[in-house]
């Protein structure tokens, strides 16, 4: 969204407040129609990071820019010429909406946080994963692979099956040692 620089408006002129699309406009049409599932579940989270960026600078502006006309607005109201420009234009100027404006540029910056604290969750997954189980899964075999360190699906499953068992044994060993440490409390 290209806007165009905010002009020095001249005496008793009053600043235009940008027009949106109403309703029914197709471009609203076009954002409400969800995207296909499968074109969703393709985008990996740097993706849908990389596809905030160009929402995030157009909200960013329009922020700024519905600010600077407040501020106009209600510098001609301290001045009084607001009241005098409307009774002689007989025209309603809508005051812009900057809450709305903010409340949509901070809800594209939490996406976008959701987003890469997702991915670094899941760099520290895989890291974990090559650190503690370094062999590939062969997702589409049941039998083993000769000749290859691989682990099949169902050995895979039975090697994170006593990891699981391995680490509630060493939890419940440590709660245990933690009441008999302190066994009045």
């Amino acid at each position: 969204m290209n806007l165009p620089p905010m002009q020095q408006p001249g005496p008793g002129v009053m600043p235009q407040v940008p027009q949106q699309p109403g309703p029914g406009t197709p471009q609203q049409q076009q954002m409400q129609q969800p995207m296909p599932q499968q074109a969703q579940e393709k985008l990996d989270n740097i993706s849908k990071v990389k596809s905030l960026i160009t929402p995030l600078r157009e909200s960013l502006a329009l922020t700024l820019k519905t600010a600077a006309q407040t501020l106009h607005q209600n510098n001609l109201v301290d001045v009084g010429s607001f009241h005098d420009f409307i009774v002689l234009k007989g025209v309603d100027v809508p005051m812009p909406r900057f809450d709305k404006n903010m409340e949509e540029f901070y809800s594209i910056c939490d996406q976008i946080e959701l987003h890469l604290k997702t991915s670094i969750e899941c760099l520290s997954q895989g890291s974990a994963s090559q650190r503690y189980l370094p062999l590939q899964v062969a997702l589409t075999r049941t039998d083993p692979i000769p000749g290859q360190e691989m682990l099949t699906y169902p050995q895979y499953l039975a090697t994170v099956r006593a990891q699981v068992s391995f680490a509630k044994e060493v939890h419940d060993m440590l709660v245990g040692a933690a009441q008999n440490v302190a066994p009045g409390e």
